[in-house]
C-alpha cells in the first residue's frame, strides 16, 4: 500500500506503506486534518515520530518544514521501510534518524527534548504507559499528538495538559501541551 504525502516539499509523491499489519497508517483524511490544525508548530520543529511505523507522520513534517524528525520503530519490516522511504526522498540523514527499538526502550534512555511527538502506536496494543513517558521528552510548551482507537480514556500526566481531542470515525486524535514550567 502507497502513501501519499500530502503537502510541502514533497506533497504529492507517494512512500510505502509499512507492509505489516502489526502497524497501521494514519488514514489521508485524518493526517491531513492533523496537520491542517498542528501547521504553526511544524516550521523549525524538532521532532519525534513514535511507532513509526511507514514514517509517513514524520516524513509529513519534514516536507512541511520540521529542521530533524527521529523515527522510533521496533518492527524490522517497517525499519526496512521507513529507510526506503526517507532514500526514495532524498531526505538527508542530518534531518532525519532511525532508532530501532520498541519505544519503551527507548522513552528512558533518550537525552533530548522535542517541540513536537506524534505518538501513533499499534491500536490493538496501544502502550498508554508507554505513551505517558513520552511527555518526559517534550520541551516546555511542547505538543504531542497520540493517535488512539477512540475507546477507552487517554494517559495523563501532570506535566501535561489534554488541549483537544478529536476524533474521525474509528481513529481519535488526542492533543497534549507541555506545561511551560517557570
Amino acid at each position: 500500500m502507497n502513501i501519499r504525502v500530502i503537502a510541502g516539499l514533497y506533497g504529492g509523491r507517494t512512500i510505502q506503506g509499512s507492509g505489516t499489519d502489526r502497524t497501521h497508517p494514519m488514514g489521508e483524511r485524518v493526517r491531513n486534518a492533523l496537520f491542517n490544525k498542528i501547521a504553526n508548530e511544524i516550521g523549525g520543529a524538532t521532532v519525534l515520530d513514535a511507532f513509526a511505523g511507514s514514517g509517513a507522520l514524520g516524513i509529513e513534517a519534514l516536507s512541511r518544514g520540521a529542521a530533524s524528525v527521529t523515527f522510533i520503530e521496533r518492527d524490522r519490516i517497517a525499519q526496512k521501510v521507513i529507510e526506503a522511504n526517507l532514500g526514495q526522498l532524498g531526505i538527508d540523514r542530518r534531518h532525519a534518524r532511525l532508532i530501532k527499538s520498541p519505544v519503551a526502550s527507548v522513552a528512558q534512555t533518550l537525552d533530548v527534548t522535542f517541540d513536537l511527538i506524534f505518538a501513533d502506536p499499534p491500536y490493538h496494543d496501544t502502550q498508554f504507559s508507554t505513551v505517558a513517558k513520552l511527555f518526559d521528552l517534550l520541551k516546555p510548551n511542547g505538543l504531542m499528538v497520540l493517535s488512539y482507537p477512540g475507546k477507552g480514556e487517554v494517559p495523563t500526566g501532570a506535566e501535561v495538559v489534554v488541549v483537544d481531542n478529536r476524533s474521525y470515525g474509528n481513529a481519535a486524535l488526542a492533543f497534549y501541551r507541555k506545561k511551560n514550567v517557570q
